[in-house]
Formats: C-alpha cells, structure tokens, sequence
C-alpha cells in the first residue's frame, strides 16, 4: 500500500501559516513513508472559490518546497458525488428535509428549552405524502441529510452510539454519534457541502491517512459514518493543533493574517517559515532547518500538543536572521543577481554582510553603500574630523591582503593615541555612513585603496 495524502483548502483566500501547516505535515509524512501527496481544491462553494486563489495556492505551496503528485479540483467530480448520492438513497440513509432556516433554528431554541441538546430530530422522517405535496406545491426544495446510524431499530430514538480510531497526533479519539445532528450533504439549489465530496474523493483516490487540523475532530466520527455507509474502509486520521496569533485569536484566509504571501513579500525566507510552522507546538525545540528532507527527520505527528500553539513572528525574524547568517554564497547568487548584485565582488561582499542581515534583500542596501559611498555625509565633529585626515593620510599602499585593515588601524593608533570605540567609530561613519555594520576588516579589501580614499572627510 501506497501512503497516500492530500491538502485539501477550499480556493476563497490566500493560505496562511495555519494552512501550510497542514501542507507540511501532509508533505513530511508523505516524504517520511515514500508516499503520495494529492492537491484538492475543495472548491464545490462556486460563488466563493477562484482560479485565482488556487493558482496562489499552488504558488505558495511552490514556494515552500511542495509540489503535489496531482492536483484534482472537486468542481470537476460532480458526476462522481451524484452517484455516491443516489447510493445513499437506494440505501435509505439519505433523506429529504424540507425546513426552512428560521425553523430549524426555532426547534433548536425549543430543545435547549427543554433542557435538550440541540441536535436536528429527524422530523422530516415523519412526513406524510401529502405534507411532502404541499411543501413542493409552495416552491419549495428539499436538501439531503444523512441518517447517523445512531439508532437500534428507530430513528428517532438515537442512542448513544460510539466511533473510534487511533488518531496519529492525538491517540485513541471517540465521538458520540447521538449527540450530532444528521449532517446535511446536500443543498436545496444541488451544490453539496464538505463532507460527501471529501468522503467520495478520499475513498476513489485511494488516500490513506487524512492529516488536518483537531477542528475536525467532530467531522471525523460522521465521516467514519460515512465511509461505512458507501462500504469503504476509512483512512488513518490524525489531528494536530492549530496556530493562533500572539495574541491568541484564530487564522482566517479572509483577514489574510500572516498568510504565506505577506510573509514572502516580508522577505521572510521559505524554511523559517517551514520550520515554525511545523515545530511550533510540539516538542522538538523550535530551530531553522536547512531543507524540508532535515525537517522531515525531526517531524513526529505524535510529538504534537493537544493544545492550541500560538505563533509568534518574533520568533520568525529571529530564525529567518539565522538562515541568512548562514547561507553560502551558491544558494544566494540568482536572488542576489535579480536585485544587482553580481560580479568578481559579489561572492566576498555577501560573506562580508550576511551576518548584519535580517532578509536577503537587505543585502542591497550594502551594495549600495559599498558602490556609492555613505547615502548621506557622516556627521562628525572637528575632531574627529581631524582624526580622520590623518588617519587616511595613513592608508598603506596596493597590494592589500586580509590583513590591510589590521596594519592601518595599528598605524592609527601608533600616530594617534586614539583606540577602542574612539578610533574604529568615527573610520566606520567615515567608510560606510552606519554606526554598526559588517566588519570593516572585510568591508575594506572589497573598496580598495582608491574607494576608501574617496570616502576621506
């Protein structure tokens, strides 16, 4: 057997750092077993769902490191589903009900009244023909529930009624039947809701372990239902916790919060976002992973917590810095090309600064500096100003090697007096126009005897 996954969002948004974490375990528990990733666009609600927001998905995904074995969209598979359905009702577990939603929601006013939990009680099942009649002769169309099989020999006196599985994240799982409402597959206008298309789609594409968020913990004793009543053995579930904001609130692809697109156009990189997504929460220290194939080696659904799991983007600047830090000058070259940087120079001259970095892009700013000199002319006083005419009179001559920066400086404070930060400030203004910065002792081969003269006060 194929282990066989799938990422299934439905294309109304931008995915955000909740959603990635869902593709990543999906993506490192494939990557883990040598198995099969399926991306589904679980896109049946047409009036909300775009190509648009798919393609971005897609896109994002990319970005990440994940490329699915296939892409399915379930707006294309409604031939498939209408099967399904008339399978349910040949089978008498799909019925027709003909509320409306103020009624619906009057008769659960009435239950909690009644100190009653407040589930659907299968009224539908009583109507007589001739009420079925009336309603279809007053315009109106029935959506389809599916009978919970939470019953002996009678509907409507549920009982309780207990499904079980192992859940890779969270252990052994158990949801009542009787306490839920016979969910409803199908709308009045034909278009169906999540469960039936998940169902049907999870049992033709053969998946074999659906990993998502414990928000569906409920959903997966109905869809163990379900998978029974179209005779199909149910996936392995698992069930990890979700993201929240620092400050404790939901993700929502509508709001757009810390969705994957804002983070890139940050110049957050790929793997600090790939490695708190997926570590946060759990009980692998949190760290920066080169690749996805690393990350995949400390990934463990069980290692996941039951609880909630706040990010915070601190502590994404914070892996993202370490990631550049440490990047080597071949994974950096194209991206530093598109922004300018290129040439005999650029390979030292990324060494020299990416540890005074905090993105990539920041890179540019040095360049600049490098190229061009101090945006703006350093202000001294008199005398430093003083100190620094001297200092440069002092600048030994070409050929420089990597020990230029130690000889001048020695020089200067041989002629001076001058050490310490009263020596090396008023040279770095002078040199680069920034307080603090990469070391000098690199920065000075790189502007050469000709360049460091031109920045002479």
């Amino acid at each position: 057997m194929t282990v066989t996954v799938r990422f299934a969002p439905s294309p109304t948004g931008r995915i955000h750092i909740g959603n990635a974490r869902t593709a990543l375990f999906n993506w490192l528990f494939a990557l883990n077993n040598k198995g099969r990733f399926i991306q589904r666009f679980d896109d049946t609600d047409i009036s909300r769902s775009t190509q648009e927001f798919a393609d971005s998905i897609l896109y994002d995904l990319h970005w990440l490191g994940i490329f699915p074995d296939v892409t399915e969209y379930q707006s294309r598979r409604v031939e498939i589903y209408d099967a399904a359905v008339e399978r349910l009702k040949a089978a008498r577990v799909l019925y027709a009900c003909y509320e409306t939603p103020e009624e619906l929601d009057l008769r659960r006013k009435v239950r909690r009244t009644r100190g009653l939990p407040p589930v659907y009680g299968r009224e539908a099942l009583t109507l007589t023909p001739e009420q079925v009649a009336e309603y279809r002769s007053d315009g109106r169309k029935p959506h389809w529930r599916f009978l919970l099989p939470n019953f002996t020999s009678d509907p409507l006196q549920p009982e309780r009624t207990e499904i079980h599985w192992n859940d890779l994240v969270r252990g052994e799982e158990t949801v009542d039947l009787a306490s839920l409402s016979d969910p409803v597959l199908l709308r009045e206008d034909g278009t169906y809701l999540y469960t039936l298309p998940s169902v049907v789609d999870d049992i033709e594409m053969g998946v074999t372990h659906v990993i998502r968020g414990d928000d569906h913990v409920t959903n997966t004793g109905v869809q163990i239902a379900l998978f029974q009543a179209l005779e199909a053995v149910p996936p392995v579930f698992g069930h990890h916790n979700l993201l929240t904001t620092a400050s404790g609130e939901g993700l929502s692809k509508r709001t757009g919060a810390l969705s994957i697109e804002s983070l890139r156009e940050d110049g957050i990189e790929p793997m600090a976002v790939a490695s708190l997504a997926v570590l946060v929460g759990t009980s692998e220290n949190v760290a920066t992973m080169p690749d996805l194939a690393e990350l995949a080696e400390h990934f463990d659904p069980a290692a996941t917590s039951k609880s909630a799991a706040k990010f915070d983007p601190d502590e994404l600047f914070v892996l993202n810095r370490t990631l550049i830090h440490n990047m080597p000058y071949s994974e950096a070259r194209d991206r530093l090309i598109v922004l300018g940087v290129s040439g005999d120079k650029a390979e030292p001259f990324w060494l020299a600064v990416r540890g005074n970095l905090d993105r990539l892009a920041d890179a540019v700013q040095w360049w600049r500096i490098l190229g061009e000199g101090p945006e703006e002319p350093p202000e001294l006083t008199g005398e430093d100003r003083d100190f620094l005419r001297e200092a440069f009179d002092l600048l030994p001559e070409e050929p420089w090697n990597g020990t230029v920066w130690k000889d001048w400086t020695g020089k200067i404070r041989e002629a001076t007096g001058r050490k310490g930060k009263a020596l090396f400030m008023p040279l770095r203004l002078a040199l680069t126009g920034q307080p603090s910065g990469p070391e000098l002792a690199d920065l000075l081969p790189l502007l050469g005897r000709e360049g460091t003269l031109a920045r002479r006060p």
